[in-house]
């Protein structure tokens, strides 16, 4: 079956005002749909890097990227911005939700900048739907500020969930978050996987990777599998 991503030998060095410094020094994935993948990591490893290439936030300086049978290693940033919208749903460790919107309405601006004109009532519908696949559905007209960080971050998961997206990717989603609260985060993330769904999970947090199908570390620029896999 073809993966729904694959990289082969990716490499990126990053260029600043030091000496330039390889963070990936040939990655290799693939991730199949269905199927749950977290990176591990030391701070500095090169994680989000790693997050943003696989995003098309950025580019690699060399290897392959292939998104199903499509290349799109040097895709130029207009197509880039394309796929990001049709193909992927991102959740990170911040919220970013509007304070002043309610939590059906944030969720609702990813199909206003994603899918352009929908139907008010097609578009309700598919919020309604996000929200409950988190469970949160009973909070669609809170506001932010009267949710916990837990069910924020879970409407911000709504919120990548609600284009349909092929692969999610979750940059550190519970570093802001405590233990219970991070680990309801990490199975609303793990679920969307039963729909077919891939995911990319990086965290810091050897018990919230447990969780996933697949566990990796990135190290020295390499991924590889990881040694011992945390009993939950």
């Amino acid at each position: 079956m073809t993966p729904l991503l694959r990289l082969s030998g990716i490499t990126k060095t990053l260029k600043g005002q030091q000496e330039p410094r390889t963070i990936l020094a040939g990655v290799d994935l693939a991730v199949h749909s269905g199927e749950s993948v977290a990176i591990l990591g030391r701070s500095g490893s090169g994680k989000s890097t790693l997050l943003s290439v696989i995003g098309l936030f950025d580019r690699p300086d060399g290897g392959e990227y292939l998104l199903g049978d499509r290349d799109i290693t040097r895709v130029p940033e207009r197509k880039a911005a394309a796929l990001r919208s049709a193909e992927f749903g991102f959740v990170f460790q911040r919220f970013f939700l509007l304070k002043h919107l309610t939590a059906a309405q944030n969720v609702a601006m990813a199909l206003v900048n994603g899918q352009g004109w929908l139907p008010r009532r097609k578009r309700r519908a598919k919020v309604l739907a996000a929200l409950e696949r988190v469970g949160i559905g009973h909070l669609a007209k809170h506001k932010p500020p009267r949710l916990s960080g837990g069910e924020q971050q879970r409407v911000a998961i709504a919120r990548a969930l609600v284009r349909e997206p092929r692969i999610l990717l979750a940059d550190e989603p519970t570093g802001a978050l405590d233990t219970e609260t991070g680990n309801l985060v990490v199975e609303a993330l793990r679920a969307t996987t039963d729909r077919g769904c891939g995911l990319v999970l990086v965290t810091h947090d050897r018990h919230h990777a447990a969780k996933m199908g697949r566990v990796l570390t990135l190290s020295d620029g390499l991924l590889r599998p990881t040694p011992e896999r945390v009993v939950v």
